[in-house]
């Protein structure tokens, strides 16, 4: 029985001569089997209108041709006649397939620096896909798309809170993230947890009392960037992905913590109300700068403090071995912190008045708590002595107070970093909480 032609203004308005026209031979290949895929992206090759010689010899294929034609809006004559053994399909490229991406939004350039990478690759730069990498303002119709790709017009809208480059962007994800891929660290292969000498029941009731204060600390260093890349546009997946692993890293904290608690078959010590009060403080903040501002620049630049203070100064292999791979992952984390905050900074000065502000207001909120839980303190104290004689005691509490300026010098630098005056930089790290984070 013979096949209908495919109805086509364009191929019945311009018949060229089939000798003229490009061909492929679908042999025995189905539509069934992949058979379109040689029609459609041979007409991919061709303009609009124009024409491809199609045979074949899988039983059916005319029928299949002339289905597929029809579906996809290409045009379809026949040579021959559909029935005959040597049948041949004229089939006209239709504009419906172009049609359907008239509208299609483009969604910036994949890379973040397209032009530094394309020149290392070619040797020169490519001005076109230069400064539009990275839009301003992340659309909610581009959804899940690939930074880069076409969103069909149509697509749902997301609505993703963070979607404002200025609330959230650095220059420096992407660096930071590749970083932190390289530094990746497996607590059962880099830690050799054997060599964890048996200490005065006092020593280890004090490093286990540290750690329990240094898990909680890291359950909230957890949960806020977790919950802002819930709401972050995919757009910016630079700092998606140095978010996702700096969740990555916090969790392996939290394990090795725990674990370090376990060694010696003891529990999880105490918890203080202040401590809870100070880091909940931080859930609170729903401004993704001023968040990470409080926890990222001044409370993890203050923790790292406190990790070094232990990669140097606790008495056992074990607890310093954990303490030397976590401050290497929190630097990266305050660097992260600081980049995206010096980048809004650049663009918007301004906004350093709602910093300050919001290390003043923390402080008034936090000034009826107890801040640092005075088990911790008394532990590091004890973790610095070594032993319970007046003398070590004596050495390890100038050792705690001389961490303490340490830290409060930390902090002053960083806010010096981010164009505070010097003395207004003075008071602001004097007022971070007495909790550490």
């Amino acid at each position: 029985m013979a096949m209908p032609d495919s109805d086509s203004g364009a191929l019945h308005a311009r018949t060229l001569p089939a000798s003229t026209l490009p061909v492929i031979d679908l042999q025995g290949l189905g539509f069934d089997a992949g058979a379109h895929l040689l029609v459609k992206h041979a007409l991919a090759a061709l303009p609009v209108g124009g024409q491809l010689r199609v045979t074949g010899s899988a039983p059916g294929w005319q029928a299949q041709l002339s289905g597929w034609c029809s579906d996809q809006g290409h045009g379809l004559r026949w040579e021959d006649g559909a029935g005959a053994a040597q049948a041949m399909a004229i089939v006209a490229r239709g504009g419906a397939q172009a049609g359907r991406w008239r509208g299609a939004a483009q969604t910036g350039r994949a890379s973040a620096r397209p032009g530094r990478r394309r020149a290392a690759q070619t040797g020169r730069s490519d001005a076109r896909t230069g400064g539009d990498a990275v839009a301003a303002q992340a659309q909610p119709f581009w959804g899940l798309a690939a930074r880069g790709a076409q969103v069909e017009a149509g697509a749902p809208a997301f609505h993703f809170r963070l979607s404002d480059k200025l609330q959230v962007w650095t220059d420096s994800a992407a660096d930071l993230y590749a970083q932190a891929v390289a530094a990746q660290w497996n607590a059962d292969t880099d830690i050799d947890w054997c060599d964890a000498p048996e200490l005065p029941a006092p020593v280890e009731d004090a490093i286990v009392q540290l750690m329990t204060y240094m898990v909680e600390n890291e359950n909230a260093a957890l949960l806020v960037p977790a919950r802002f890349l819930g709401q972050l546009h995919p757009h910016y997946r630079e700092l998606q992905a140095a978010l996702a692993i700096q969740v990555a890293d916090e969790a392996r904290h939290i394990d090795v913590f725990t674990r370090r608690i376990r060694r010696h078959g003891r529990e999880p010590a105490l918890s203080t109300a202040g401590g809870q009060a100070s880091l909940k403080s931080l859930l609170d903040e729903t401004d993704f700068s001023v968040a990470g501002f409080l926890l990222s620049v001044l409370g993890e630049g203050t923790f790292v403090h406190l990790l070094q203070f232990l990669q140097t100064e606790a008495p056992d292999p074990l607890t310093r071995q954990i303490c030397r791979l976590a401050a290497r992952d929190e630097a990266r984390h305050v660097a992260l912190g600081m980049s995206h905050l010096l980048y809004r900074l650049q663009h918007e000065p301004g906004f350093q008045h709602q910093l300050a502000q919001a290390v003043e207001q923390r402080f008034d909120n936090l000034a009826g708590t107890s801040g640092l839980n005075e088990e911790v303190f008394d532990a590091l104290i004890l973790i610095a002595a070594g032993n319970l004689t007046p003398e070590a005691l004596a050495r390890g509490a100038a050792r705690v107070q001389q961490l303490m300026r340490d830290m409060a010098d930390g902090r002053f630098s960083k806010l010096l970093r981010l164009g505070f005056e010097r003395g207004h930089a003075e008071r602001l790290a004097s007022l971070h909480t007495r909790n550490f984070m």
